[in-house]
């Protein structure tokens, strides 16, 4: 008999819990990890920051779906990791044992190490639901007396497309309040150039964001690094490719988003052999920690080093899709396992991205993630918003179903599918 703890119930940690538990024998167990029971669709929270959504409408409550599913659920956070005794201690005082660790923490959001960033400074986040009701409240004070708007990304940063999403969601906004002609925006990124993503550009994701941004009359600063923050103030540092500053410019502002650095979460940081400088967790191709064989980990806490080096340091994203690909290989080799059997399978690390403006979008599909790649496809138009919405829909009610089937997978395979047909037609 095993029991398997997953510590962590957003995308990654509900959907490992899912699928591991289809994966083992009757007399296995799983129990899953988390601060709280609720579950919220992240890439519905720039549409929540401009009060196109309610908290609500993104939310699930896991517990009942995973009591139904014979999974056991523990709405306490993590204060402690000890990998060597096979125990993680909680803050309720509980202590965990456990055979086989699945981290799915996701990130710790790094607000800190730039003065003045995040909620509790001058700036607003759409990385986790608390953050964006809080951005739409600051959003609405704004309308009343509009004024620049700095959108965007910090060095560090891994995550760049809810930054774009974001702008094109408020400038959309602005523009049916009929108060868009009255604010001048500006993205500011850590980013090489505009559509890099932390992927080197997927398709022509740059030829399509500088498109859209010069039709929606956005500057954009590249290869920035933000010195400090200041109330109606922003201090940037414009790096050079010798990693030099070229130059610093003082950016006024009434509202701001940008999206912070993300590192591992307090109970990780510092384990040796598990855990890089950063605290994200170290894995091997079968999302097997090296030096703690019975610890796996997922999503967007794992190590991955960056595509190439850039000017301002930049993360790789960990996207839904990518995730899916490590959930399933990790549930498959933890059941071979539970059996006496050596673990082979493998995530395919594709990556999947529908990027709502509102009105429009841009999509893309890189076959694997990190280039070279076997697809390198992105499209833009109206339809993505559409899909964006229904593809919103159709996650949360699966989710609360309790459903381990790949969404982002099946989404993706469904753009190609349409993809293929405009070529035919074009082709005649």
């Amino acid at each position: 008999m095993a029991h398997i703890v997953v510590l962590g119930a957003g995308l990654s940690g509900t959907i490992m819990a899912y699928e591991v538990k289809e994966q083992l024998r009757k007399e296995d167990s799983v129990t899953v990890i988390a601060k709280d029971s609720k579950y919220h669709f992240v890439p519905s929270n720039p549409w929540v920051a401009v009060n196109w959504r309610k908290r609500k409408d993104i939310e699930i409550d896991l517990r009942p779906t995973m009591d139904k599913k014979k999974i056991g659920f523990i709405a306490s956070a993590a204060v402690k990791l000890s990998p060597k005794e096979n125990m993680i201690k909680l803050a309720d005082g509980q202590s965990i044992n456990y055979d086989f660790l699945i981290i799915a923490t996701g990130p710790e959001l790094a607000f800190d190490e730039i003065e003045g960033l995040g909620p509790d400074g001058f700036t607003q986040s759409v990385c986790h639901v608390d953050h964006a009701v809080l951005a739409g409240q600051a959003f609405e004070d704004f309308c009343k007396d509009p004024g620049p708007i700095i959108i965007g990304a910090v060095q560090g940063a891994s995550c760049f497309g809810p930054a774009y999403e974001f702008m094109f969601i408020l400038e959309t906004e602005l523009r049916k309040r009929k108060i868009r002609d009255k604010v001048p925006i500006t993205y500011v990124t850590s980013e090489p150039y505009i559509g890099h993503l932390g992927l080197d550009g997927v398709g022509d994701t740059k030829g399509l964001l500088e498109s859209a941004m010069r039709d929606k009359h956005i500057k954009w600063m590249t290869n920035s690094k933000i010195q400090k923050i200041e109330k109606d103030m922003m201090h940037v540092e414009t790096i050079g490719k010798d990693g030099t500053v070229k130059k610093t410019t003082k950016l006024p502002f009434k509202f701001s988003m940008m999206l912070p650095a993300f590192r591992g979460i307090d109970p990780l940081m510092g384990i040796d052999g598990l855990v890089n400088p950063r605290g994200f967790v170290i894995v091997d191709e079968y999302q097997r920690n090296p030096t703690f064989k019975n610890i796996f980990a997922v999503g967007v806490c794992i190590a991955i080093p960056p595509v190439g080096a850039t000017p301002v340091p930049v993360g790789v994203p960990k996207t839904g899709f990518m995730i899916e690909s490590m959930v399933t290989a990790t549930a498959h080799n933890i059941g071979q396992l539970v059996r006496q059997e050596e673990p082979s399978h493998k995530g395919t690390w594709n990556a999947f991205c529908l990027a709502d403006f509102g009105d429009g979008g841009i999509a893309f599909i890189a076959q694997p993630q990190i280039p070279p790649r076997n697809v390198n496809w992105s499209s833009s138009g109206k339809w993505v918003h559409i899909a964006k919405v229904g593809f919103e829909k159709y996650f949360i009610r699966k989710m609360k179903s309790g459903k381990s089937e790949p969404f982002y997978e099946k989404a993706a395979m469904k753009l190609l599918g349409l993809n293929k047909l405009k070529e035919i037609s074009k082709d005649g």
